[in-house]
């Protein structure tokens, strides 16, 4: 019975290595969640096999998945199903599989947060209740907004503030300062928190970012992870922490302002467009820096 479903999901997909996925990927592009290393790493962190797909058209892949049974490669679910949940956190991610533009896919496997470049190009497709939070173009914010970040800044700078780069501290002292940040912002453990450090330091090649220190002190601080296609980068801001004790002097929104204004500096010298996702739309503080747009689950 299990194969019958399995060859159910799988009409018109074939399996492909590895190298033929990470060419997929790197041919038309993807996110955070569908890169070839964080499936690699993280699957072989959970202890989970990854099964290859890929959509041939004339002998030639053109759209490739990655999945754990009949669940995308490093999904929630997929997490829960083989009891690793938390194991670490990719948050809400937008979920971007390599497909070539003028190709046309069906997909049953279980997924969400399907990003909308996928829209009238995926069969199986149903439009979410929920919808992520892209980050906003820089001339989309008022010039008032853009000075209050400006004023922001200098007054946390003069109150003995300094930034910082998280990337280059050990993965060891990002895993302690963000949990320590996370926890008192939130009240709740950090999600991961026991392998952290182990996560942090495989994906190390994609972390960026700054974080705050005030007199010494760490004050605020977010995990970014950032990966490249094609024709645009992608950025996940899986969370961030601060002290509440530095409240007055808003480290959290000054941070938020210096790394997303740094990734849209780096997209556009690199001459791409730039999905910066906040995740889920769920909180009015995400309202202030993105748009809403839809996404898209198959079930």
């Amino acid at each position: 019975m299990l194969s019958i479903f399995r060859h159910w999901r799988e009409q018109g997909w074939s399996p492909i290595s590895v190298t033929d996925y990470r060419a997929a990927w790197q041919r038309f592009g993807g996110s955070v969640i569908t890169h070839p290393d964080f499936i690699g790493r993280l699957s072989m962190l959970a202890g989970i096999p990854v099964h290859y797909l890929g959509w041939e058209v004339a002998g030639e892949v053109r759209a490739a998945v990655a999945v754990w049974g009949r669940d995308l490669a490093l999904s929630k679910t997929g997490l829960k199903k083989h009891g690793k949940r938390r194991l670490f956190d990719l948050g809400n991610a937008e979920v971007i599989i390599p497909q070539a533009a003028d190709t046309g896919i069906r997909l049953r496997h279980r997924m969400q947060f399907v990003s909308a470049l996928h829209e009238g190009r995926i069969t199986g497709l149903r439009a979410q209740s929920q919808e992520i939070a892209l980050l906003r173009e820089p001339e989309e914010y008022s010039k008032k907004f853009r000075y209050n970040q400006r004023r922001e800044l200098r007054l946390l700078e003069e109150q003995g503030g300094e930034l910082l780069s998280f990337t280059e501290l050990p993965s060891t002292e990002q895993a302690r300062i963000y949990s320590d940040l996370f926890e008192q912002r939130w009240g709740f453990a950090t999600p991961g928190k026991e392998r952290l450090a182990e996560v942090l330091e495989l994906l190390r090649p994609y972390l960026v970012g700054s974080y705050i220190c005030v007199n010494g002190q760490p004050a605020a601080a977010q995990i970014l992870y950032r990966v490249e296609s094609p024709e645009w980068i992608s950025v996940e801001y899986i969370n961030g922490g601060v002290d509440p004790q530095f409240n007055e002097l808003s480290p959290g929104s000054v941070l938020t302002w210096v790394n997303t204004q740094a990734e849209c500096e780096h997209a556009r010298a690199q001459g791409k467009a730039l999905r910066y996702s906040f995740g889920r739309a769920d909180r009015e503080y995400k309202d202030r820096w993105c748009h809403r747009v839809p996404v898209f689950e198959v079930k």
